[in-house]
């Protein structure tokens, strides 16, 4: 069953009882369309459903009211069973003013409920919109099951005798939308009741207001006997969950590696959308002991991480496509010095200031290829937004271990999105053994590029340090000494000993896994965040009879070490991508085979029924 054909299920006690649902908040900017989506998300995490959410919202920073560009939105896909998803076309639209509406009916499933603020359908918003007539009048909407509220009047009503203006009332009117739906999905208003308290402690007749419209809303959705329905609590493994967008998880998987290795951290930033969370996530957290600092741009944000690895920080810098073609040379130094850093680039949509809002996966070959000279490091790349946590500690582990900056891969999908996340126990996280080198390494000199056999990984020497004075620069290092030197020979070894430490981390990651039916010829191979896309158009695939098998890229240099065994155990391979093609072209390259490409640049990413349509046709 489809996340929004669950509408037609069997009754419950007074409600209907669904298997899953996908609602869409929209409204202008102002309108606090994210802010509904999100105590709607909490307090659908608190009542125990799975659940996947997508925010979507306009890069400018304030369109003019009214109008399509500045229209927001917020997607959330909640159930009783494990998704994968924020779903594809909600089931279930909330329009708060014509331009939403014009930007989002295309999505809502025939027959799916339509939830509308009637008295923003005036004419001079219709004219914004692009409307020749009000739509709730026409006839536009009769293939949908509609609902037209007078929610601003509403709300005004419901907040007489607090002292507020027009704006302050205007502003509460989310709060009464959020209310309805949370009466016709059984949800509690006591969490958003508790954060509107706690938010405006200091403006308590503004508390009052959101809290009164809430409540007005959950009452009216009570007695205009709107349609109720049931999502019954999921069955997930046992734990303790909290719900985490990739940007909180990735912040809190880097304050995990610092503890872990009990290495201080730093992150030097240049505030871009969409990482600039994780700077103000982990400027919270100085109980750790971790530090932030603001750049005044990024090429001095990556400094500051490069000198902190120095130091003997665990130095990192966050940003996104534009941060990293400036951060490229400092990144190149960062190999030169084979020092522990962490970039984290945000991908989203280029090139130049492209579309800041939306995501891409289009960095991939700028992060394997993108600086001057013989430069390789290791990358990492999420999938999901709890695993930002894991990736975050995966490239700490790589970077201390072997003595190299890593590129981490997120994008804007998983930024922003949020699933729950089940809290690791922390003896069961890695453990990340540090060794500061203490004493000189040969006789009473010390040998900054002096290698360990195995991991070919330099000594980590912090400044100071007595005995332990050596020179740092950009210049090419002798090898072993660490002195400058122009040697033709010296330079082909320092090239060929940095490649061959990111090569041979290929020994020490997890072997590519691959899942589904032991007899199928077709394996879609993805990386980053279409992971829930293509798991769960393979999952509907199979329950429908099809052989088909899937498997995901953590690692994308080096290629987990089985790579070319799980490839050429299938006839053909089938790459979804939201670039042009780049990790097919890498697997071409590297490994002689040839694969089919599913690409989308469209700033929005795939979804689970259009991958199913392309993999059936492809199998069959």
């Amino acid at each position: 069953m489809s996340a929004q054909a669950a509408h037609a299920t069997k009754q419950g006690a007074g409600r209907k009882e669904l298997d899953q649902v996908v609602i869409r908040f929209a409204g202008d900017s102002g309108d606090g369309m994210q802010l509904t989506g999100d105590r709607f998300t909490s307090a659908t995490a608190f009542f125990g459903n799975d659940l996947a959410t997508a925010p979507d919202f306009p890069a400018e920073i304030r369109a003019p009211a009214g109008t399509i560009p500045g229209v927001s939105a917020f997607q959330i896909h909640f159930s009783n069973h494990e998704i994968l998803t924020p779903g594809d076309n909600p089931g279930v639209l909330v329009a708060m003013n014509p331009a939403a509406l014009q930007a989002n009916l295309k999505d809502l499933i025939p027959g799916g409920l339509l939830i509308v603020n009637r008295d923003a359908f005036e004419k001079r918003n219709l004219d914004k919109a692009g409307y020749s007539s009000n739509p709730l009048e026409d006839g536009t909407l009769e293939s949908y099951q509609v609902y037209d509220i007078p929610m601003t009047s509403m709300t005004r009503d419901a907040v007489k005798g607090l002292g507020l203006g027009n704006k302050e009332v205007g502003r509460s009117k989310n709060m009464f939308a959020l209310g309805v739906i949370s009466w016709m999905y059984g949800r509690s208003l006591d969490p958003t009741i508790r954060w509107l308290e706690k938010k405006f402690a200091k403006q308590p007749s503004i508390a009052q207001a959101n809290v009164a419209a809430l409540k007005t809303g959950h009452a009216f959705g009570e007695t205009a006997e709107l349609t109720a329905f049931e999502v019954k609590p999921a069955v997930l493994a046992p734990g303790t969950y909290r719900r985490v967008t990739g940007n909180q998880a990735l912040a809190y998987g880097l304050i995990a590696a610092s503890v872990q290795a009990k290495v201080p951290l730093f992150l030097g930033s240049y505030p871009i959308t969409p990482a600039s969370d994780i700077l103000h996530e982990l400027s919270r957290h100085k109980n750790f002991g971790v530090r932030t600092m603001q750049a005044e741009d990024e090429i001095a944000a990556a400094g500051m991480a490069l000198g902190a690895s120095f130091a003997g920080h665990l130095g990192v810098t966050t940003t996104s496509g534009p941060g990293l073609d400036l951060k490229s040379e400092t990144i190149g130094l960062a190999i030169a010095l084979e020092l522990p850093m962490i970039i984290v680039d945000v991908q989203r949509g280029g090139p130049s200031t492209g579309l800041p809002t939306k995501a891409e996966q289009s960095d991939l070959l700028h992060a394997l290829y993108g600086r001057h000279g013989e430069a390789p490091l290791p990358i990492v790349a999420s999938y999901s937004p709890p695993s930002c946590f894991w990736a975050a500690l995966e490239a700490a582990r790589l970077a201390i271990k072997y003595m190299t900056p890593v590129i981490l891969l997120s994008d804007g999908y998983l930024a922003n999105g949020a699933e729950p996340w089940r809290i690791p126990a922390i003896e069961k996280l890695p453990r990340i053994p540090v060794r500061y080198a203490a004493e000189p390494n040969v006789g009473d000199e010390f040998w900054p590029y002096l290698r360990d056999d195995e991991t070919l990984s330099r000594p980590w020497a912090i400044p100071g340090t007595p005995g332990l004075e050596h020179r740092v620069g950009g210049l090419e290092k002798a090898d072993g000494t660490g002195n400058i030197s122009y040697e033709p020979e010296n330079h082909e070894l320092m090239t060929m000993l940095r490649a061959a430490k990111v090569k041979v981390i290929e020994e020490d990651i997890d072997p590519l896994e691959w899942q589904g039916d032991e007899d199928a010829t077709l394996l879609v191979l993805g990386w980053g965040s279409t992971y829930g896309a293509i798991g769960a158009a393979c999952r509907r695939l199979r329950v429908n009879g099809v052989t088909i098998a899937n498997a995901h890229l953590k690692h994308l240099n080096p290629f987990p070490r089985n790579t070319r065994d799980v490839l050429e155990r299938f006839d053909r391979i089938v790459i979804p991508e939201l670039n042009t093609g780049q990790l097919s072209k890498l697997i071409r390259s590297e490994f002689m085979i040839d694969s089919v490409s599913i690409n989308k640049v469209q700033g929005v990413p795939f979804m689970a029924t259009e991958l199913e349509e392309e993999f059936a046709r492809l199998v069959s």
